[in-house]
């Protein structure tokens, strides 16, 4: 075997232990690609995460520092308590087969991460009403966290104790998704609907909702 022989079969055996370690990094790379998206997606959700768990704490906190008189309570709470009952009767009334299965709103809250029918009933609600998840996170956090020692007032009732609820709520709540929440609460018992002005669009959050007392 001459010396350009030897030459060309040991250049042959250079190329491809070249070609093996190129394959072998190739391979290495997509292991990284891979691991990395993997790590991003995850980021990504635990930041979602802590970003919303930071937004529900800030709302109970929100609700636990209102400082209101009884009565101003009570009105408040009234309001809350008729639109989850409202909310709730309206997914009953969409799904009667359902009634069952649905005996409280936190059943619905809980049967819509799954059941895609009770989803789509539950959004169209909500789009009817004029209120967002982030609505309902406000209200089911007040009913949660101040309901305990409240009572509910009649429509008749509150109008003898205030004229403007409008007022009391703007006054009196300064954490401003709930004071928005709180305001939709009552146009909805009020007028049947809440108006959303589109900058209240754009910076509604939608968050993790708490589960409401049955």
């Amino acid at each position: 075997m001459n010396n350009e022989t030897t030459t060309l079969i040991s250049l042959k055996e250079a190329m491809k232990r070249v070609d093996h370690k190129l394959q072998a990094l190739e391979t290495q790379f997509k292991e990284l690609d891979f691991t990395k998206d993997n790590l991003m997606q995850k980021f990504e959700h635990h930041s979602k995460a802590l970003a919303s768990q930071a937004a529900q704490d800030e709302m109970w906190t929100a609700v636990r520092a209102l400082q209101l008189t009884s009565m101003e309570l009570n009105i408040l709470y009234s309001y809350v308590i008729e639109v989850l009952i409202c909310l709730h009767t309206r997914v009953l009334e969409k799904l009667p087969d359902l009634v069952r299965g649905l005996p409280t709103l936190a059943s619905v809250l809980r049967r819509k991460v799954k059941n895609k029918r009770v989803r789509v009933v539950w959004e169209s609600i909500l789009e009817e009403c004029g209120l967002q998840e982030g609505d309902i996170t406000a209200l089911c956090t007040f009913f949660i966290a101040r309901g305990n020692k409240a009572e509910h007032y009649t429509a008749k009732v509150r109008q003898m104790y205030i004229r403007d609820v409008t007022f009391l709520i703007t006054n009196m709540v300064k954490n401003q998704a709930l004071q928005d929440s709180l305001l939709r609460a009552v146009q909805v018992i009020e007028k049947g609907k809440a108006v959303r002005t589109p900058e209240k669009q754009k910076s509604s959050l939608e968050e993790l909702i708490p589960s409401v007392k049955n």
